[in-house]
This record gives C-alpha cells, structure tokens and sequence, in this order.
C-alpha cells in the first residue's frame, strides 16, 4: 500500500485584528456629531434665514422692516404697533394696562381682571367719566364704544373701531377749526374693512387718521 505524504502550503496565517485605542474610538464618533453640527449650522443657521430674509426682502420690503410709517420723509412708528395720544387735536387709542407706562412695547400685556373684579369696574367707570370730560361735544345719551374704555390684550392696539373713531368726531372738529363732516371724511377714508369680507369688523388706525388731519391743515 501506498501512503501518500501530507500537502502542505504555504498560505500565511493571519494576524489577528488590531483593536482599536479609545482615541481613534471616540474620533470615529465625534466626526459624524461635527460634521452634521456643520452642515446644520450651515444650512439651518445661515443659508436658510439668509433667504427667507432676502425674500422677504424683495416680496414684502414694509412688513419686513417694521411696518414703518413715514412723516416728512422720517420714520416716526410702526402701524402695528399703537401710540399713546392724548392731546385734544388727535384722535385717541385704546387704553393700554402695560406697565410702567401706557403703550410700553417692552411690557406688552393686559391687567388679566376678570368681568367680576370689582377693580376692572372701577377703572372702567374711571375712564368713563375721563372720555365724557374730553369729549363734552357728544350729544347726552351717545352710547360709548367699549374699546374706549377697554384696555386690549396687547395694550399695544394700534386701531380702534368705526364708532370709536366716530365718537370723538366733534373734540377734533372743534379743537381744529374743522367741520364734522370733514373730519368725518378723514376717518371714512381710513377705515379698513373685514378680512377677507366676512371676518373682524371693520378698523381705523389711529396713527393714520392723526397724520391725515395733520396733512389736511398743512402740518
């Protein structure tokens, strides 16, 4: 019989694998956190504001800058934004519960007194008897717009309603030398009607109607 000696080769034995050192472990799973952090900041952080404000920009220039209402060519307030009037040639906002100061942008908000609070009763009949006293023109029995005597949510409530704006009518005329009916005009062409027809009512903007008197006699 015949034995048949073993084959051999000389195929090489692999080395065993090189564990990786916690190093080169902790950069393989920071490089992906930075890389994304990166690409985010990139995009999230400067590519995408840069557009929606160019954008902006170009489609809606005044909302983006402020609503920005001009005078002589001079900035003098944003029409969202409502001003504190209270001289008698000008037509009057709402009253503003913003603190220290009415109409402060910095503190928007309300007094948040509920219907029952005999606090909000108060200053209510309070700004009753003030508004009777500014406006003495307005015939006895002239139902009062609650705006007048309302402080809004804000307290930075640039528009009052039509009836609100109507009401000081005869203060305006009287204190201006003008007539009713032509103060009357002013505030009809300033009145801005229902969203899309149907919703809100329809708004005058204070500071609009102020500049439009102020125009009208020359100012």
């Amino acid at each position: 019989m015949t034995t048949l000696a073993p084959t051999t080769t000389n195929t090489p034995v692999p080395a065993p694998a090189t564990r990786p050192t916690i190093w080169q472990q902790t950069l393989s799973a920071i490089r992906p956190a930075i890389v994304l952090t990166l690409l985010c900041t990139l995009g999230l952080g400067l590519a995408y504001p840069a557009a929606i404000t160019g954008l902006a920009q170009f489609l809606f220039p005044s909302q983006a800058n402020g609503s920005l209402v001009y005078h002589n060519g001079q900035p003098v307030a944003s029409a969202l934004i409502g001003q504190y009037w209270t001289q008698p040639q000008y037509l009057h906002g709402r009253p503003s519960a913003t603190t220290p100061g009415p109409y402060n942008a910095d503190n928007s908000g309300g007094s948040n007194l509920g219907p029952t609070s005999a606090a909000l009763v108060q200053t209510v009949q309070q700004r009753v008897a003030a508004l009777r006293q500014a406006n003495p023109d307005v015939p006895p029995g002239t139902a009062i717009p609650a705006d007048l005597v309302e402080a809004s949510a804000s307290g930075l409530d640039p528009d009052i309603s039509v009836a609100a704006a109507y009401y000081q009518i005869p203060r305006l005329a009287r204190v201006r030398g003008m007539t009713q009916a032509a103060v009357r005009a002013i505030i009809d062409q300033h009145i801005t009607g229902r969203f899309l027809g149907i919703f809100g009512d329809p708004i005058v903007n204070v500071l609009d109607v102020n500049l439009a008197l102020d125009r009208a006699q020359g100012h």
